[in-house]
């Protein structure tokens, strides 16, 4: 047990200290949060937790990424980068501690002052989970109970030696991410984007590839993610029939899978996964009206309400409802193999066109995204999802 307590510690105090070095003052922000999860455990009953922890969080983050708006569009300022890289950590703070106020709502955690007990050290466990210095890097979501199986199983095992080979594979995934990036930007470089240009293909491939590139940040910083979450112990995910344990249980998708789906719908589900399934649990589940666009629209929320993100997000929805439209009304005629294949082919263009708008979009932010987006013939595509939705 006093094991188990000195992993807690030491997962807390470095995420402390990472803290303070990365994004100095702005520490603060996430500190906050944290202590108000502390407060709240230690006041409210479970039942009324994840109302007042979801509501306050979502408007201490709302307020910061106001005030970023505030210094761009504004003041015309370039906000400070720590600031920024806080938000971001803030972000993904978010999603922990209304993960676990849930937990506690819904009795898969349990309270530690469910049995009148007042040593305040039963909520060590809870802050780590909150402030663990791997989660502060970017991910990936685990619930609580994940978090506290993880620990224990590091307090028994060093992670590392038992997770050198499988770190490898996937530091080796992680160069060729990189990698994928520079030719990517030889032709991005080659391609002139033309307002109006008169060739309909040239503007809408600069524009996939220009998501390609962003995309290919975010598959990259999950990988790096993962390792680091893998090498601290976090992610243990039992053992495989062989026998050999296995770490693939803490990912926010492969890249390689998640760029093959031919279904809008599908990479939505797998896109930054354990996110998906994050929003899938607040919103989508817990919404009477319309719980497709009001995840959406949340997740617009969450990610800071830039106008490009507000539209990127609306292009996703509806291009997401017009694919479950879609799928309903053309599988029936999917008799053949060459029909199957050819929806598969179309799809899957259809796919990555669709989600090159809505990455360039919600990445740029601003409302020179959203002009660029629709000087280009690749806006017909949302408006093509529109007009399904509206037909069928």
């Amino acid at each position: 047990m006093e094991m188990l307590s000195r992993v807690y510690v030491y997962l807390t105090l470095g995420g402390f200290i990472f803290a303070i070095v990365t994004v100095g003052p702005y520490s603060l922000l996430l500190f906050f949060s944290a202590v108000l999860l502390l407060l709240l455990i230690y006041c409210l009953q479970p039942s009324h937790i994840h109302q007042w922890m979801l509501g306050l969080q979502m408007c201490w983050q709302t307020f910061w990424h106001l005030y970023i708006q505030y210094q761009l569009y504004w003041l015309q300022e370039t906000p400070d980068s720590r600031l920024l890289l806080a938000i971001s950590a803030l972000m993904l703070m978010t999603q922990r501690v209304s993960s676990l106020s849930l937990d506690l709502q819904e009795g898969t955690v349990t309270s530690p002052f469910q049995n009148s007990s007042q040593d305040l050290s039963v909520l060590i466990p809870f802050l780590s989970y909150s402030l663990n210095f791997p989660a502060l890097l970017g991910g990936p979501l685990c619930s609580f109970n994940t978090f506290v199986q993880s620990v224990r199983q590091m307090s028994v095992t060093p992670p590392l030696s038992s997770y050198l080979r499988r770190l490898t594979s996937k530091l080796l995934q992680v160069l060729v991410l990189v990698w994928i990036k520079y030719p990517l930007k030889e032709l991005l470089k080659s391609i002139t984007f033309r307002v109006n240009s008169p060739c309909v293909c040239q503007n809408i491939i600069w524009i996939w590839i220009l998501s390609l590139l962003l995309k290919m940040n975010y598959y990259a910083h999950w990988k790096v993610s993962e390792c680091v979450n893998n090498a601290a112990g976090i992610g243990f995910h039992g053992y495989s029939h062989s026998g050999k344990k296995s770490w693939d249980g803490f990912s926010d998708g492969s890249p390689w899978v998640t760029e093959a789906l031919s279904r809008p719908s599908a990479f939505a589900r797998q896109w930054n996964r354990t996110t998906a399934v994050w929003l899938r649990r607040m919103v989508f589940k817990r919404s009477n009206r319309s719980p497709l666009f009001m995840t959406f629209l949340f997740s617009a929320w969450w990610h800071g309400l830039h106008p490009g993100q507000i539209l990127g997000f609306l292009i996703w929805a509806v291009t997401v409802q017009g694919d479950y439209k879609i799928h309903h009304f053309l599988h029936p005629m999917l008799t053949s193999k060459w029909r199957k294949w050819l929806y598969v082919y179309i799809n899957w263009a259809f796919t990555q066109l669709t989600i090159s708008c809505v990455v360039v979009c919600v990445e740029l932010q601003s409302l020179e995204s959203v002009k660029l987006l629709w000087s280009s013939y690749i806006a017909v595509l949302p408006l093509l999802s529109v007009l399904i939705i509206i037909i069928l």
